[in-house]
């Protein structure tokens, strides 16, 4: 395990991220003071001490979550798990009386069940807090302070603590949300993706619950990511600095600042419009993100140049024909209306998606939530021709 008098030097971390994604918060963590940052699958290795810690859970877009190991081993069977989980040091990580939860993930290994391997864990740490305290901290899904992740892969087993608790897309700026809202990593994900300057007109024609318009305003404006978030789990933690974690958020405030182009929301559904505006609204951003209430033919571009991104209905609450009638429809109005844009789209139905009928420059593969989409680059430009194109 990690002694914490060690812990003011860099140590091992891992992010924990979406598909697709893992250069783009690979960047975001360099840019952050991160060192020996390493891109794996849905992962970002880097090494860091605890004022980056707390950092780059307030201030990154694109991370799911931060773990620190504080064991990695072998087990070939449940006694070794559980005695290697025994001997970690717990009692000097967390206190007794927080609450804890223990979730575990199991790769080719001859522990099957990753239920059964939360559970030796978790056995583990509360029988040896009860030899060394004569107490034990209890189990609570609804409510815990100390998250505790296993990953094993064939016979390598990581134990980690998870300084954030829950998922970081769980910003706390949304209040309510229409149907399948977006995940707020992936918006985010995607903005960084497009490589939008900030310049120009920003808009999102389809915005349901204003995800995207809400992580584009606060990417351009610096607010961190995590400003609106009550608790990371790091503060259950015994070693956690209020004073550093304060520094922390007074250096990320200092950055915030008014952008000067027009952020633009729009749906043509009165009850998404009505639940973006509250979301606006609860983040403080009503004044920042121009809210419209109009279908995206109807939605003029504002300087004549800039970026849409948009996640159009897909197939799921359309009919076949409905789909192809919207999808040629978004061609057409993005081909007639917005000439000198850059527009991305994210579906999860490449078929559909031919039926835009102009020529992609980029096609990424994300997914949004378990289903395999295209995030696909339109450049509009005069003289700009229709054709089919393979996705």
């Amino acid at each position: 395990m990690i002694p914490l008098k060690t812990f003011e030097k860099a140590v091992d971390f891992t992010a924990k991220t979406f598909a697709g994604l893992e250069q783009v918060l690979a960047n975001e963590l360099k840019d952050l003071g991160a060192k020996s940052v390493e891109p794996g699958k849905r992962v970002v290795y880097f090494r860091g001490d605890r004022e980056l810690l707390y950092k780059v859970n307030y201030k990154c877009r694109t991370a799911l979550r931060f773990l620190q190991p504080v064991g990695v081993f072998t087990v070939r069977n449940e006694t070794e798990l559980y005695d290697k989980v025994k001997r970690i040091n717990w009692p000097a990580l967390f206190d007794v009386e927080k609450k804890i939860i223990v979730s575990a993930s199991v790769f080719h290994s001859s522990l099957t069940h990753s239920h059964y391997v939360a559970l030796k864990t978790k056995d583990a740490i509360v029988d040896l807090f009860r030899e060394k305290t004569g107490k034990r901290p209890f189990v609570s899904k609804e409510n815990p302070q100390v998250y505790i992740d296993v990953h094993i892969s064939q016979d390598k087993c990581t134990v980690s603590l998870d300084s954030s608790g829950e998922s970081l897309h769980k910003r706390g700026y949304r209040i309510a949300a229409d149907k399948a809202p977006l995940n707020e990593v992936l918006a985010a994900g995607m903005i960084r993706l497009s490589g939008w300057d900030k310049t120009g007109d920003f808009i999102d024609p389809m915005c349901g619950s204003g995800t995207i318009p809400i992580e584009a305003a606060m990417y351009a404006m610096q607010i961190p990511a995590g400003y609106y978030r009550k608790h990371f789990a790091f503060q259950n933690w015994r070693d956690y600095d209020p004073g550093l974690w304060e520094k922390v958020k007074q250096e990320a405030a200092a950055l915030v600042h008014e952008h000067d182009f027009p952020v633009i929301g729009s749906d043509k559904s009165y009850k998404a419009f009505k639940i973006a505006a509250s979301n606006l609204k609860h983040a403080g951003l009503h004044k920042d993100i121009v809210l419209l209430n109009k279908p995206f033919e109807k939605v003029n571009p504002e300087s004549g140049k800039g970026i849409l991104i948009f996640n159009p209905p897909y197939g799921v609450r359309l009919e076949d024909d409905e789909l192809i009638a919207l999808y040629k429809q978004i061609g057409d109005v993005l081909k007639n209306r917005f000439q000198g844009y850059e527009a991305w789209i994210i579906t999860g139905n490449p078929a559909a998606a031919r039926f835009i009928g102009l020529k992609p420059s980029r096609r990424i593969i994300l997914y949004n939530g378990p289903l395999e989409s295209r995030f696909i680059r339109f450049e509009m430009y005069k003289g700009s021709r229709k054709g089919k194109f393979g996705a």
